[in-house]
Formats: C-alpha cells, structure tokens, sequence
C-alpha cells in the first residue's frame, strides 16, 4: 500500500506530516524518534534505534561471563 506525504517548509528546514494509521503501524508518537537509511531499493524508514542492537551485542558478549554479577545487580 502506496502512501503520499507532502513536503513543507517548517521554519528553515522542510518537514512531513504522517497519517494517524502510519504512526500506529511504527508506533511512535509526537518526541519519538524515527530513523532513515538509503538501501540498494530506495530509502527504509522505522522507528527500529539501530544502536540498540549495538547494545544488545554487546551485552551478548559479556552476559555468560558475568552472569552471577549481572544477576546480583538485578536485585
């Protein structure tokens, strides 16, 4: 399903707005951040933090060498 979004100018900068249904579908709301990325098919928008999963590596790492002191600071 195709949806159109109108550019405007918002001060300096230019700027969209989103149906209520597509905010919904990402479910995000106003302060929230979205995220764009180029892709070899055009451009991908979500509200996925690709630094999360960073995080989440990371944590994968260390979580089965430091699992009795993760579990005592979850007290």
């Amino acid at each position: 399903m195709w949806t159109s979004l109108n550019i405007r100018k918002v001060g300096n900068s230019l700027g969209t707005t989103f149906p209520k249904e597509m905010l919904q579908k990402l479910n995000v709301g106003e302060g929230d951040r979205v995220f764009v990325r180029e892709t070899a098919y055009g451009v991908e928008l979500t509200a996925y933090d690709p630094e999360f999963e960073k995080a989440m590596e990371a944590y994968k790492e260390v979580s089965g060498l430091y699992k009795n002191a993760l579990r005592e600071l979850a007290k």
